[in-house]
């Protein structure tokens, strides 16, 4: 048997008429003609099925019946066959979820990098929040200059409404003497009485010293001290000249010290969009919400409220008619069978968006929702699909308000790598998402960048996906472009771009109708395309005459 080629004799699937063919191997040969030739009765339905079935047939039994055994095709005999995978041309599903980057799975290993890599900040105000432990504090503090006076504070209340006579007295027990209350130091001893109806900052004094080297012991367990009265934080009061001070919050937890948020420790799945734990809870990870329109939601002007103008309501009955609308139309002064078209624009901006009750109304005619929140409130509410299919049709879909169409947490997006959170990585497009990975610094020891050790495998992976969809001409493609968006071609580029960053060895390959993954003016574009050149006329087709 030749080892360079597949050689398939009676080929007679379908309208192959008894055939025999030798295709060379470890080349790019394409299989042309008129349809309804038998293009596809040949690749697909003889070579990929028969390469299929034999793969099947391999495994063992109790495996094959999970996967089924395709039909043997009708064919006298193959010869030199590899394992065959088939790209055909159609587009990547429906899944809303579905983007360019978990079709690739470049968006997996992103959340991998950000995960293990990435720079917490606070979603609040944007500072860097570390995890340092009470020895990296200390050697932190012990970095100021020698001899300076300093304060370590247990922060145990801030900016909370109390007395907080319980909290003083426990602290005199535990031995502490002082304590920093609104920024006046006091003793433990003779606490003030606080305004419990004021906002008030508490803090122990754990610690009084001076900066030197050879007190780290001691530093170091009245951090300890300090982390463990306050949960995780310690203040530092570091004095200068005469009476000026500088304070400094530090915490052993992902979490803001000067907000007071906390962060949970970051995983993978605080950056998936499919995932509760980072989706965005306003419209759960779509990046889009649906919300009632004025225009839909109206009907003919030239109607009333009563008459059906409000299309979700139809000609309103029950308690809507009986005692809602006839209270409205007495506070607003005007008639239920007025024609929308006449009713006073403001009171048709009341009637559309509601108003907040006024002092005195009755509670009938209190705070009236609006027609467009009413029809939110049912579609949020309704368990019926059919309600909400229905309610659909009034409504738009437009960009998320609070992810802004990222799709995640303001937690997750406030995690950034290189200066970028994940959301605007997926905004960029491949090529320029190609430049940036290529260009995140990685650190040695003692170096800036990203850790070598963590981050280097996982840049590499990104890289080298990245590269292979610029490869296949997609590099004007987002990677949170929606799956469902993509065309039939762009989406074969993407899973042919899939299989080569999967390094397999010896397979066989069938794609169909490749060409009409471009437009006609990107195929003439490109210089390496053959088919460009005849399509541009630098080539042409010599017709022998007859």
């Amino acid at each position: 048997m030749p080892e360079d080629a597949l050689i398939v004799r009676g080929a007679r699937e379908h309208n192959l008429k008894n055939i025999d063919v030798t295709i060379p191997r470890d080349r790019l040969t394409v299989i042309t003609g008129l349809s309804g030739s038998g293009k596809s009765s040949l690749a697909f339905d003889t070579i990929f099925a028969e390469g299929q079935r034999r793969y099947v047939e391999s495994l063992s039994a109790y495996a094959r019946q999970f996967l089924g055994l395709m039909e043997k095709p009708d064919v006298d005999a193959i010869e030199g066959l590899s394992p065959a995978i088939s790209i055909e041309q159609k587009t990547a599903g429906h899944n809303p979820r579905s983007t360019v980057g978990t079709v690739t799975e470049i968006h997996d290993y992103l959340r991998l990098l950000y995960a293990r890599a990435g720079t917490p900040h606070c979603p609040n105000c944007n500072r860097p929040v570390e995890r340092q432990s009470a020895g990296q504090i200390a050697d932190t503090i012990l970095g100021w200059p020698e001899g300076t006076r300093i304060e370590v504070l247990a922060p145990l209340v801030r900016g909370r409404k109390g007395e907080f006579k319980d909290l003083f007295e426990s602290a005199r027990k535990q031995g502490f003497v002082r304590a920093v209350v609104d920024g006046t130091l006091i003793e433990l001893s003779a606490p003030p009485a606080l305004n419990r109806r004021v906002n008030h900052d508490v803090s122990v004094v754990v610690d009084r010293l001076v900066v030197r080297l050879e007190d780290r012991g001691r530093l170091a367990d009245s951090i300890e001290t300090a982390l463990r009265l306050a949960d995780g934080l310690v203040e530092l009061v570091r004095h200068g000249d005469g009476d000026s001070t500088e304070r400094q919050l530090f915490s052993e937890k992902y979490g803001c010290p000067t907000c007071g948020l906390s962060l949970p420790e970051l995983e993978p799945r605080h950056f998936s969009f499919n995932s509760p734990f980072g989706a965005c809870p306003a419209c759960s990870g779509l990046g889009t919400s649906r919300s009632a329109s004025a225009e839909l939601v109206l009907g003919d002007p030239s109607i009333s409220i009563l008459e059906g103008v409000v299309l979700p309501w139809g000609e309103p009955d029950g308690y809507l008619r009986k005692v809602i609308l006839p209270g409205l139309a007495k506070q607003l002064k005007f008639e239920l069978n007025t024609a929308w078209g006449k009713i006073p624009p403001k009171v048709q901006e009341t009637l559309l968006f509601g108003h907040s009750k006024k002092k005195g109304e009755p509670a009938v005619e209190g705070r009236w929702e609006g027609i467009l929140s009413n029809v939110q409130r049912r579609y949020q509410e309704t368990s019926s699909d059919a309600i909400r299919t229905e309610l659909e049709e009034y409504m738009l879909v437009g960009q998320c308000l609070e992810c802004n169409g990222l799709r995640l947490k303001p937690e997750s997006l406030a995690v950034t790598v290189a200066g970028r959170n994940i959301g605007e990585f997926g905004e960029m497009s491949v090529s320029d998402a190609y430049q940036f990975v290529d260009s995140i610094p990685l650190r040695a020891p003692g170096t800036p960048g990203l850790d070598a050790g963590i981050a280097g495998p996982i840049q590499k992976e990104v890289r080298e996906r990245l590269r292979f969809l610029v490869d296949v001409g997609l590099d004007y493609l987002t990677l949170n472009r929606s799956a469902e968006s993509l065309s039939g071609g762009e989406a074969q580029r993407i899973r042919l771009a899939t299989q080569i960053g999967s390094r397999l060895v010896g397979v066989l390959y069938i794609l169909d109708e490749l060409i009409a993954a471009g437009t006609v003016a990107e195929v003439i574009a490109n210089p390496k395309s053959i088919t460009g050149q005849y399509l541009s006329g630098k080539k042409k087709i010599e017709w022998k005459a007859e």
